[in-house]
């Protein structure tokens, strides 16, 4: 039985997680999956104060990413139908580790791992990273009223933890393949053979068999 393609792409904030998945989407016909920013209680109350409302936005985020899982899994992968998504679960244990106390981390990795255990994996997992500078120029231009001020220096923390973490994911995920993409040299919203060079990067991984 062939494994409904599944597709998650992960990334520092501002790196074009949704471009691409929007892209992906409309080049396959995939279902999208959005995870959710807007409607998040806690977001601007965070940026404005880390250290007080991280527990809460952390804790936010995983319980509605799983809840997207768990309604992606029943009404679409079940059904053969495709899905492309702008993040993957395991992005809650870089944020959570990078905001939390050592103990209130302890307790949220608890809860992941718990949750983890009927979320369905992807076939492949994107990661695109790139430089401060470049975060900071697509920040601007999506232009997210509580992204503006945000620090650089969070913001060069969260690219370096996702170039250390991705060892930590394999070692979680082996059995998902993983492909690099470096943001400052793929421009894949305004230049058609860079999305072409990512598709076909992609498309191996689209039709395994469980």
């Amino acid at each position: 039985m062939k494994k409904t393609p599944f597709i998650a792409i992960e990334g520092p904030i501002g790196v074009g997680k949704t471009s691409l998945a929007l892209a992906i989407a409309d080049q396959l016909d995939y279902n999208l999956l959005k995870e959710i920013v807007h409607e998040h209680p806690f977001l601007d109350k965070f940026y404005d104060d880390m250290e007080t409302w991280a527990f809460q936005t952390e804790m936010f985020f995983l319980v509605n990413r799983h809840v997207q899982l768990e309604e992606i899994q029943a009404n679409y992968l079940i059904h053969q139908k495709p899905v492309v998504s702008d993040y993957h679960i395991f992005k809650n244990l870089i944020f959570a580790e990078m905001n939390l106390e050592e103990n209130k981390f302890k307790k949220f990795s608890q809860i992941y791992n718990i949750l983890l255990e009927d979320t369905p994996p992807p076939n492949v997992l994107i990661v695109l990273n790139a430089s401060l500078t470049t975060l900071q120029k697509r920040i601007a231009l999506r232009n997210r009223e509580f992204e503006q001020d945000m620090d650089p220096e969070y913001l060069q923390r969260l690219i370096d933890a996702y170039d250390q973490k991705i060892d930590h994911f394999k070692q979680l995920y082996p059995q998902i393949p993983i492909i690099k993409i470096n943001g400052d040299d793929f421009d894949f919203v305004h230049q058609p053979d860079d999305l072409q060079s990512i598709m076909t990067l992609i498309q191996p991984y689209l039709s395994e068999e469980q």
